[in-house]
């Protein structure tokens, strides 16, 4: 879980800013509240984060895809690390893009951070947060190791970071070299954290072909409850010849998958999903394809394409929200614009159907970012759960929770004061109808 996320000098966000997930005072759905007894505080199981068009919601996103790219994936040999400091502050273009995650992981609590600019890891450190101390596991400052005299391998450990680059963190290229001593963060960030951006078309689609999976059953019958008009979903076979997809990647996945192996494919830009396999020596593709029933109770078959919009963006979110829901997960999903086609009720739904199953022992979190202020309901959510994001007039980004107004009571309709613009977080429109009016008749 996410404890505290902090960036500073990315994109729109200049200064220090900080999303805390610790649960405030506040006693409204306390029940359903995460606790973590070793810490004695709670994590909030779930974020709706607000804000006008360019106001910072997706800068967010954004910071988290950019620190799990670099931790997961690395960077190249000599390759620039693809920061995007601040822009409209000349001082800020050489200070250091700053990230710091504190993470709840297998009820131990860790903290990692680091400063990269476009060619230098210049900070990296990463802490144990024990119950009333911190234990400091390593700490780099300008290329130079500062290891925890108690870790057992300490010597191997000083001979992997000597083979760090400046451009790689200490802790991506300690798991290159079979280090297993930091693995539960960098598993964190591989495996734990799960980004869907709002043009997403590559989720776990291939849960919908497998009648084996726990979900298959589970997702089929709940598209068909979501009123999509599916009935089920399924695989079609074909000829990998016949897969539309360019001649490099056809030559590619030649190369790259090997018997018994599968890939997951989007054909675009018809949004077709496939899955290719091999099985005695020959790729095989199976493509995902739609059910519709008759009134005689027979099926008509759909391709993906011929589904609309927001059929479409069900079907990638559906294993995602299955998944965050399901009992004793610990997935943490951030999904940008979860609203994006689908109606505001449908989201809703697949929000509370994820809140019904939060508890102290639940270790899954739900981030969202939303336009949807029928989702501003505290009957829905608690004031430390909704964020705002704003824009100020230097274009510089903020984000401020809710429960962080005095006046927003938990009887209040927090809606209504968003939308009047007392929280901050709406779009400063400055072109009336009249004007709008005359400009169009001018056009004319």
């Amino acid at each position: 879980m996410i404890v505290r996320f902090t960036v500073e000098n990315w994109m729109s966000f200049r200064d220090k800013t900080t999303f805390s997930k610790i649960a405030s005072r506040e006693r409204q759905h306390g029940y359903r509240v995460p606790r973590i007894v070793r810490y004695k505080t709670g994590i909030l199981p779930v974020a709706a984060i607000y804000g006008g068009n360019a106001s910072g919601k997706t800068n967010l996103f954004k910071a988290l895809s950019f620190a799990k790219n670099l931790v997961v994936k690395g960077t190249r040999p000599d390759s620039l690390i693809p920061v995007d400091p601040f822009r409209l502050d000349n001082r800020c273009s050489d200070r250091p893009v700053r990230f710091s995650f504190e993470l709840l992981i297998d009820e131990t609590m860790y903290e990692f951070s680091f400063a990269v600019t476009r060619k230098d890891v210049v900070e990296e450190k990463l802490v144990k947060i024990l119950g009333t101390s911190e234990k400091v596991l390593y700490d780099r400052c300008q290329n130079e190791p500062n290891l925890d005299p108690a870790l057992d391998n300490r010597q191997f450990l000083l001979f992997a970071f000597q083979g760090t680059r400046n451009n790689q963190l200490f802790l991506t290229n300690s798991i290159t070299q079979k280090v297993e001593t930091f693995r539960p963060v960098y598993d964190w960030f591989n495996h734990t954290l799960e980004l869907i951006a709002p043009d997403s078309r590559f989720s776990a689609f291939e849960h919908f072909l497998d009648e084996a999976h726990p979900l298959y059953a589970t997702m089929n019958a709940m598209l068909s409850q979501l009123d999509t008009g599916i009935a089920h979903l399924g695989g079609e076979e074909i000829p990998f010849d016949n897969v539309p997809l360019p001649n490099e990647l056809k030559i590619k996945l030649q190369e790259e998958v090997k018997e018994g192996m599968s890939a997951k494919v989007l054909s675009e830009p018809i949004n077709e999903r496939f899955i290719i396999t091999r099985k005695d020596g020959e790729l095989k593709a199976k493509k995902l394809i739609t059910y519709h029933p008759q009134p005689d109770g027979r099926e008509v078959k759909f391709d993906m394409r011929q589904e609309s919009d927001g059929s479409q963006r069900i079907i990638d979110l559906l294993p995602a929200f299955l998944e965050v829901s399901a009992p004793g997960s610990r997935k943490v999903y951030v999904i940008d614009e979860v609203d994006r086609s689908l109606h505001t009720l449908l989201t809703r739904q697949l929000l509370e159907s994820y809140l019904s199953g939060c508890s102290p022992d639940s270790r899954a979190q739900l981030l969202f970012t939303t336009h949807d202020v029928l989702l501003m309901d505290q009957q829905l959510l608690r004031r430390d759960e909704m964020w705002v994001t704003e824009r100020d007039a230097e274009e510089v980004s903020s984000l401020m929770s809710f429960s962080e107004y005095r006046d927003v009571r938990y009887d209040k309709d927090i809606r209504k004061s968003y939308l009047q613009g007392r929280l901050g977080g709406i779009p400063r429109i400055l072109l009336s109808g009249p004007v709008a009016n005359r400009h169009c008749t001018a056009g004319n």
